[in-house]
């Protein structure tokens, strides 16, 4: 019997940004990391082993790239920026306070003049696939919240509403990475 090949996965969140500390949706603006991310994200670093990895990728936003910069300073590879590792697109909910983003009421519907959590999942997807046939056997992901709840909705089975219900920013429990195996 033929065993299913897989694909490890080490999740990283970007660091903090002035936005996320004031309590502010950036959706696919360009923001930076503020002092506090910055010092995170250096922290953070010292608890990643770099070489254990096949490839690191990113999303293209600012906040992600500056993360992975500083997370994987000490690297052996390339960092590989994908667009479809992006945030939701919130549409005209961009810079908008966090507490009017209602991630349940855009599971499928999407954000006005933005994209549905369905849409994130997507391209997520689309990403694992294209990924792994590539032959990568262990790889890390810098980016945001959206792409990583639809991982969990990918690799764990699980349905949007339970992903959004159990999202460690509801309960503040950050870890310095989260293991996922895509199947």
């Amino acid at each position: 019997m033929r065993t299913r090949e897989i694909m490890e996965i080490i999740y990283y969140v970007h660091g903090s940004t002035l936005d996320n500390e004031s309590k502010i949706s950036s959706g696919w603006e360009q923001v930076s990391l503020s002092l506090k991310g910055v010092k995170e994200t250096q922290e953070a670093s010292l608890q990643i082993d770099s070489s254990k990895f096949d490839a690191i990728f990113a999303s293209d936003l600012s906040r992600a790239v500056e993360s992975a910069e500083i997370l994987f300073a000490e690297r052996k590879h390339e960092i590989k920026m994908d667009s479809r590792l992006r945030e939701c697109n919130y549409g005209t909910y961009t810079k908008k306070p966090s507490n009017e983003l209602i991630y349940s009421d855009h599971i499928n519907i999407p954000f006005p003049n933005g994209e549905s959590l369905h849409d994130v999942e997507k391209r997520m997807s689309e990403f694992l696939r294209e990924t792994k046939a590539l032959g990568y056997k262990h790889i890390t992901i810098v980016a945001h919240r959206a792409p990583q709840l639809a991982l969990d909705v990918i690799t764990a089975k699980t349905s949007w509403e339970e992903a959004i219900a159990d999202d460690w920013r509801a309960t503040g429990y950050w870890q310095s990475g989260w293991e996922y195996i895509f199947i």
